[in-house]
């Protein structure tokens, strides 16, 4: 069953007459069209009876169609109402919705007061969870995509590391990993960060013209996009022999990792792999200075659902993918993060991300 048949199931189960799914990745999970619009609308129409249709903006129409897309692809001007553009298209078809699904984390409030104007006897349904449970299990053709961009990522990482040399700067570092990155012919999947020394300390640190000294702990946080789909990884070097009280550091950021990931497996909770991390960085002495969650969903998103957090009872599934991030971040001796990307097997965890973990000094 394609994507967008298991979304008209879902319609015709829950008697809702149509979905609109206007979130960029999603609209490329159904179609296949991969676009970023910007302020312009794109989404996918799916009816619980008529035939479904794309609408985007009429330059990438032929893009669109070129996309795998079969069913109709309607384009709207600059000069026209986007949102009319879309009403007529409904009515074309003779439905008049009564219940509506939308993505209520991403449709913005403009565009659902003008549907509501449209079609004013119309309801509002939440779309999000049931697109969330369809993608949160990969399939194997996913995961072929994923594991190739984790094997890039850890390419990257390799680059970074050559790169590290004294007086060289954190931007021309970065610049290097995305050159040989955009040489294989793919994008970065987010802002590549390589971050030095103290910076090391700051979790979303801004990479800049900061020189490479001896004795530097070197972050880096990178992913690749391969076919639509997204790697996330973080490595922690040392250039010069690191302090005690840095060694210290890495190997419980490094235990952390290692504990949260062997204990994955179907069943397992997100809020348990957290406890599991967090306990060791905690015991360690560090727990006030790993700040954020252990990680978060990955694929055609760089971040998606679930979210690795203390608080999430869902419960590990095969397919699922997800990073496994946990960090230190002492800003009177350094900062580490390591980031895998990991799968939940049917009897435990398969690791995408192969750079070694054991402490480089270079």
């Amino acid at each position: 069953m394609s994507k967008y048949e298991e979304i008209k199931s879902y319609l015709l189960e829950n008697n809702i007459d149509a979905a609109f799914v206007t979130t960029p990745d999603n609209v490329f999970y159904i179609s296949g069209f991969k676009s970023d619009p910007h302020e312009r609308l794109l989404g996918v129409m799916i009816f619980k009876e008529a035939e479904p249709f794309l609408i985007c903006p009429q330059m990438e129409i032929p893009d669109a169609k070129a996309a795998g897309w079969s069913y109709e692809v309607i384009g709207h001007q600059d000069t026209e109402d986007s949102m009319v553009v879309l009403a007529d298209a409904i009515k074309a078809r003779g439905v008049d919705p009564a219940i509506f699904a939308i993505e209520k984390a991403h449709l913005i409030v403009e565009r659902l007061e003008s549907l509501q104007q449209l079609f004013p006897q119309a309801s509002y349904v939440r779309l999000d969870e049931k697109i969330n449970a369809m993608r949160v299990i990969k399939d194997e053709t996913e995961l072929n995509k994923l594991r190739k961009a984790a094997e890039l990522a850890d390419y990257a990482i390799e680059v970074g590391c050559k790169e590290i040399a004294e007086g060289k700067t954190e931007i021309e570092i970065l610049t290097a990993i995305e050159n040989a990155i955009q040489e294989k012919g793919c994008k970065m999947s987010f802002e590549t960060m390589v971050l030095s020394g103290p910076k090391t300390a700051s979790p979303h640190g801004i990479p800049g013209t900061r020189k490479i000294q001896k004795g530097d702990m070197v972050l880096f946080d990178l992913g690749v996009i391969y076919d639509g789909y997204c790697s996330d990884i973080t490595r922690t070097v040392a250039f010069g022999e690191p302090s005690e009280a840095q060694k210290d550091i890495y190997n419980a950021v490094l235990a952390a990792n290692t504990n949260a990931i062997a204990a994955v497996k179907p069943g397992v909770r997100a809020m348990d792999l957290d406890k599991i991390a967090r306990d060791v960085i905690t015991d360690a002495g560090y727990g006030e200075y790993f700040t954020h969650r252990l990680g978060h969903g990955l694929g055609i998103s760089v971040h998606e659902f679930p979210s690795v957090t203390g608080t999430n009872n869902m419960t590990m599934e095969a397919g699922m993918v997800f990073t496994i991030e946990p960090g230190i971040y002492k800003s009177d001796v350094t900062g580490v993060r390591i980031e895998d990307d990991v799968v939940v097997t049917k009897d435990g965890v398969e690791v995408l991300t192969k750079f070694p973990k054991t402490l480089t000094v270079l």
